[in-house]
This record gives C-alpha cells, structure tokens and sequence, in this order.
C-alpha cells in the first residue's frame, strides 16, 4: 500500500487506546497524521509520550483509516457510532482476537461507501517488546478492494508476514490456536507457583507462552473463549480427551502388575 506509507498526509484514527492501541501508535505513527479515542482516564500521558492527540469518537470516525481496538463487549456500539459520521472512501480496520463476529457488525452497520478489513495481529504487547518485524497478521476482506494494498503496506512498511484468510477459516483455527494456549495458560497459573529452578526446556518453553498471554486484559479472554463460534467445541474436546486419558491413568495403576516369574 504505497500511498500508505511514509504519508503523513493521511490521517490515522484508533478507537481504543489501550496496550494494543498503544502499540498500533507506536509503530503507525511514523506513517500517518495519528489521533486516538478513548473514554478511560488517566491516558493522557502516555498519549503525550507517544505523539498522539486524544480526541472525541466522532472526530477519529473522520479520518482516512479508522484502526478499532475496542473490546468486542463495546464493538457493535462502537462500529454504530463510527458507521454515522464516516466519510465515503475510508478504510475500517478491526483488530479483534475473533472475526466472524466483529466482521458481521462491521458488514450490516457500517455504509457501503466505506472499505472494510478485519484483520487479527498474531502477537500483542508481550510478544511484540522486541519489535514486529517478522511477526504474523491476518487479513481478511470484507467490503471494498484495498485489501490487497493494505497488505502490501504491512509486509514493506512494518515487515509483518501477512495470512489473508476468510473470518470463518481465522476463528476455526484460532479457536484452536489461542483457545487451547490461553485455556493452558490459565489453569497452570492457577496450579503456581510454577518450578523455576529444576526445569527443561520445554517446561521453559511452556512457562515463556504462560508469560505472553498472563498479562492480556480479562477481555481479550472472553472474546477467545467465548466470542468464537468454534472454541466450545474445541475445548469440550480438549476436556473430553483429557478426562479419557485421566480415566486410562486411573486404570493403569489399578491393575496388578504381571508375574513375569511364576506358572
């Protein structure tokens, strides 16, 4: 997406300026005219530190790109909001954890002389501390043709490995891909404190995807588990497979072991 990059011409406005807004600025600011939304207090500082204006929710609707990093509990609220005061050839971006959902808000709300990309970063704050080059996105079209540019732009402007997929085939597979990491992650921290000091290296490894989800906000969560159409029948099965093997173990130690020695 040339005309993307390096063109502070274009305005930027982020809906939601938590860690992942946050994080959006840091590495968008540098390409775009960037301002932010947000009703929580206490941003202002940060939002100094990092260059961006804060600003009301119908003046982020006006700009070129409109980037939403609201909780998908606020979303259809959000979307309606932004749907009545968006100008005609604005780009929508979503940046949700789930897409089916958010995708089908976006599609019956939002006007037909907008293009509209639902897309997922595969990494947040955590994983992102050393940079996002390398790191994987997914896009998917929704309404319009600039998702072909849109991915351009973020393999040569930020260097992030671009999946251009469908919002059903995204939450299949997420529903396994965070559903089962974020559903580990919360019962082992439940069973802490964890070893630190007699470990190996897969225990290591395990322990370093506990970290990079432990912090993620309660609703992000929620929306894994919850707002994915698929992630219920996903976990049942992790739970059913579980139990079954639980069950096996139980068996095994019932049974008396074999005399190898007497007939």
């Amino acid at each position: 997406m040339d005309n993307y990059r390096n063109n502070q011409n274009m305005s930027l406005g982020i809906v939601g300026f938590g860690a992942f807004g946050q994080l959006a600025a840091h590495h968008l600011g540098q390409h775009f005219e960037t301002t932010a939304y947000d009703p929580s207090p206490g941003l202002a500082t940060v939002a100094k530190q990092l260059g961006v204006p804060l600003t009301s929710l119908h003046a982020v609707s006006q700009t070129d790109v409109i980037l939403i990093a609201a909780p998908v509990s606020s979303f259809e609220q959000v979307v309606g909001e932004i749907a009545v005061a968006c100008k005609p050839g604005a780009l929508i971006v979503d940046v949700a954890s789930v897409k089916v959902v958010p995708s089908e808000i976006m599609r019956r709300l939002l006007p037909p002389h907008v293009d509209i990309i639902a897309t997922h970063p595969l990494f947040g704050p955590q994983s992102a501390a050393k940079g996002i080059e390398g790191l994987k996105i997914a896009v998917c079209p929704i309404q319009g043709k600039q998702h072909a540019r849109l991915a351009a732009f973020l393999r040569k402007a930020l260097g992030l490995t671009v999946i251009m997929t469908t919002p059903e085939d995204h939450d299949q597979e997420a529903a396994v891909v965070q559903g089962l990491t974020h559903l580990i992650a919360k019962v082992l921290l439940k069973m802490g404190p964890l070893p630190t000091r007699m470990t190996t290296k897969s225990f290591d490894l395990l322990s370093n995807a506990i970290s990079m989800v432990q912090h993620d906000a309660p609703e992000v969560f929620e929306a894994i588990e919850k707002a994915n159409p698929y992630a219920e029948t996903v976990r049942r099965r992790f739970f059913d497979l579980a139990a079954c093997l639980s069950v096996e173990l139980d068996s095994a130690s019932r049974t008396p072991p074999h005399n190898e020695t007497g007939h």
